[in-house]
């Protein structure tokens, strides 16, 4: 339990360091790693099971060569398709909105150095540190979060486009 109060605590400095952008930016990368965990468990649970059930499907018609077919075959897998995709793009725009965010932060803390700098002056150093470190924190937290989404959104896409491929292979092969 007092683990969990020191935790909570040393959040809320964090934030409070680094000024309420950090909360937004928090907020959506919880949000975007949720998305993205998502996408895992449906990869490795759901599509699996959708494979299976269309390719059982494909197999149990009759016709497999006319033009119809090929139509039907095409319908199927886009169908899977669309579905692997899912929030993909959603997720891209989240990626995409991190850096912005973090730049939203930087801008929000100079304007508060700008501001001890015109009551105080350029002497007091100790009073503008806290408008620096409200500029580079959600900066740096933006930044983090754009690169780990950029990475698993890259890996999402890349096994969407295999699991695609691969399902299409298969059903040629039933074809054949």
């Amino acid at each position: 339990m007092v683990f969990f109060i020191d935790f909570y605590s040393a959040i809320q400095d964090f934030v409070e360091t680094g000024g309420q952008v950090l909360l937004i930016i928090g907020i959506l990368i919880f949000i975007m790693w949720l998305m993205i965990l998502e996408r895992i468990f449906y990869y490795t649970r759901k599509h699996q099971q959708e494979k299976k059930r269309v390719l059982q499907k494909w197999k149990d018609r009759d016709d497999k060569s006319s033009w119809n077919a090929e139509q039907i075959r095409q319908a199927m897998i886009s169908r899977v398709s669309i579905a692997l995709g899912g929030p993909l793009p959603i997720l891209q725009a989240l990626v995409a909105l991190c850096p912005l965010l973090g730049l939203m932060g930087t801008v929000t803390g100079m304007i508060e150095v700008f501001d001890v700098m015109a009551v105080a002056g350029t002497g007091n150093a100790r009073s503008m540190a806290a408008g620096v470190s409200k500029a580079t924190i959600p900066t740096m937290a933006g930044m983090v979060g754009a690169l780990s989404g950029v990475f698993a959104t890259t890996w999402l896409q890349r096994t969407a486009k295999r699991e695609r491929l691969k399902l299409e292979d298969r059903m040629l092969m039933e074809h054949h």
